[in-house]
């Protein structure tokens, strides 16, 4: 069972200091999913990701995925669509944002990679809690929005 929770102020502040933010996004195709490049200089290479990533200056942890999801995937997002947030501290890189995403408003142009990563495609939620090659802290952070947490 997942959980919806307010979309609290701080993650739309653009001031608050975030490193990042990730977002599961339920689309009735599924669930779609990067699979990030095979460099050794980057963290998780070769893993399947969600949408999401480093926040630029000025910009909300809401306003960081609107963007990467739309770099990434072509993927419009819009405040509106948010629906569960929850706030999370990675080591080393401090506070990051973990969001759950159902567009009200039907994509208009297909989803296509942008400039990073091998592919992508749609997982259902089990095939990516499952995965060997998804990222493990996502896997977390997706099972505690499905059992309510």
């Amino acid at each position: 069972m997942s959980c919806e929770t307010p979309i609290p102020p701080e993650a739309l502040d653009p001031a608050r200091k975030v490193h990042g933010a990730k977002a599961v996004v339920f689309l009735p195709e599924g669930l779609p999913v990067m699979l990030r490049d095979d460099f050794a200089h980057i963290p998780f290479p070769d893993c399947w990701d969600f949408p999401g990533g480093g926040r630029d200056p000025g910009e909300s942890a809401v306003d960081c995925v609107i963007r990467e999801a739309r770099e990434e995937l072509n993927l419009r997002l819009r405040p509106e669509d948010f629906y569960y947030a929850r706030r999370y501290e990675n080591p080393g890189e401090g506070e990051v944002w973990f969001f759950a995403v159902r567009p009200q408003i039907a994509q208009a142009e297909p989803l296509e990679l942008g400039d990073e990563g091998q592919c992508w495609r749609f997982m259902s939620e089990e095939e990516f809690l499952k995965h060997d090659k998804a990222i493990p802290r996502l896997q977390a952070r997706l099972a505690a929005y499905l059992a309510g947490v």
